[in-house]
């Protein structure tokens, strides 16, 4: 890891600008490690959990295709802009499309079960605009698996530490989406490496990004599917500024640390110290967790309790007379509040953040997959449960956030009181699942759409990317035929 060493620095050494009292030098010490980055500095474990990482969200995109309900509003959208007739892939789709239509459907559909990848301490989710850019820039230069891994790595990297840096309570608090915002740019990052960008043009590349790092919490209000889109956006759009950049474009210096960057801009308190920490030496592609409920990552702890009381006690939906949720404040708010409307949800979207719902098919089924939406949603005695179920801010999981998004149950039956508390969920890095359980879900979610022999073949592809010669050959085992 020598080459990196100069990365390791303490932001002390940096100077400080007459013009808003922001670090000097953060922009362009990121493009630095990130044009500087290769497949050999990689540790081998962070190359291993990155093609589990990347097997994951490929399962998303093929369900997503072809379930979600967004999915067919937004092909449309692609078919009237005359962005269908390209040379890029959609994992799980026959088409060839444009490279930014496909970043733009496959980053929204990687996100569209809310069943992708997260990040606890900076509440994000990482894969979901960073691969699917990373993949259409692969297909534009016909990159090998090595180096689509090595440019996915370098953008998880930099979009996880920005989430890290901007405070997530705080950013949530202003009605920023972190996964977008703070995606846009790891997306720049992974399509500048593989486009071949020098630091020069990738400082520029995350300067044009800057003006492009959006995502709105409106969706809760209602259940709207932005929260889909944009992410989506923030991969198409993360290739887009790499491309400009890759032709000439100029963006503006100083992205993250200017008067007007993006550190001052989208949280009052951020610490920009964060953004390079141990950057190059702390791996935090290694702390990305992963979901085995398709629900936001702020229930699971307490559905992994719930199941478990469940379980060991046969507890049956009808003997229920009450259920209290715990959580940490900041999962409460958006999970948990208010109680009324997370009791009654009305749409996927609605269910995916209802701590209510999510308990009440646990419940009921033991589990929750995505198809439970489809049962459960106008279900009479699902939502009869939700409203048995009550959240509140638990002082215990509140303690231990952001480290872990801990989780509390406490059933009341007609005959007796169970409780349960989880602080690490599955997933999480410290309760990790197998390659036979990423496999698992993989084939449950890819099931009803490939045939048995082209799953395996695209899962085989995928866990031995390092070995590819070219990724287009790869994903190419997710069309039909193949």
């Amino acid at each position: 890891m020598a080459s990196l060493g100069r990365y390791q620095v303490s932001m002390k050494h940096h100077l400080y600008s007459s013009e808003g009292g922001s670090i000097t030098g953060l922009t362009r010490q990121i493009a630095e490690f990130a044009a500087d980055l290769g497949y050999n500095d990689l540790p081998s474990e962070v190359v291993e959990r990155t093609k589990l990482l990347i097997l994951d969200i490929a399962g998303n995109v093929v369900r997503a295709r072809h379930d979600a309900e967004s999915t067919p509003s937004l092909l449309a959208a692609v078919e009237r802009l005359g962005l269908s007739d390209g040379a890029c892939t959609v994992i799980g789709d026959d088409r060839r499309y444009a490279p930014t239509a496909a970043a733009l459907i496959n980053g929204t559909l990687a996100h569209s079960l809310d069943f992708d990848d997260t990040h606890a301490r900076a509440s994000l989710h990482s894969s979901a605009p960073i691969v699917p850019a990373c993949l259409a820039a692969a297909e534009m230069v016909g990159a090998s698996g090595k180096d689509f891994i090595t440019a996915i790595v370098a953008g998880y990297e930099v979009q996880i530490r920005l989430g890290l840096a901007l405070d997530p309570p705080a950013h949530y608090d202003r009605g920023f989406h972190p996964t977008a915002t703070c995606g846009v740019f790891g997306a720049t990052i992974a399509a500048a490496k593989l486009l071949g960008l020098n630091a020069d043009d990738i400082e520029s590349a995350l300067g044009i990004a800057l003006s492009q790092a959006a995502g709105s919490m409106q969706f809760l209000a209602d259940g709207a599917w932005t929260k889909r889109s944009h992410v989506g956006q923030a991969a198409q759009n993360g290739l887009i500024c790499a491309t400009l950049a890759a032709e000439g474009f100029q963006g503006p210096k100083q992205a993250f640390e200017g008067r007007w960057g993006f550190l001052f801009a989208y949280a009052p308190n951020a610490d920009p110290l964060k953004v390079t920490d141990g950057l190059g030496a702390r791996w935090e592609t290694m702390n990305l967790a992963v979901k085995p409920y398709p629900s936001c990552r702020y229930t699971h702890a307490a559905m992994d309790a719930l199941a478990t009381l469940k379980r060991d006690h046969a507890i049956e939906a009808a003997d229920i007379v009450s259920v209290e949720i715990g959580l940490p404040e900041t999962g409460w708010k958006i999970v948990g509040d208010p109680q009324v409307d997370k009791q009654n949800p009305k749409s996927v979207v609605d269910g995916q953040f209802s701590m209510p719902f999510c308990a009440a098919v646990v419940l009921r089924e033991g589990t929750l997959g995505w198809d439970h939406y489809a049962t459960h949603l106008h279900d009479k005695d699902t939502h009869d449960l939700s409203r048995r179920v009550s959240t509140v801010i638990d002082a215990k999981a509140d303690a231990i956030f952001p480290e872990n998004m801990a989780g509390m149950a406490r059933v009341e039956t007609a005959n007796a009181t169970y409780e349960a508390f989880v602080d690490v969920p599955k997933g999480e890095p410290g309760n990790f699942m197998s390659e036979a359980e990423f496999l698992k879900k993989f084939n449950g979610l890819c099931q009803p759409y490939l045939s048995s022999a082209a799953a395996n073949r695209l899962a085989q592809g995928l866990l031995n990317l390092d070995q590819a010669n070219s990724v287009s050959s790869v994903v190419g085992f997710s069309q039909a035929g193949q």
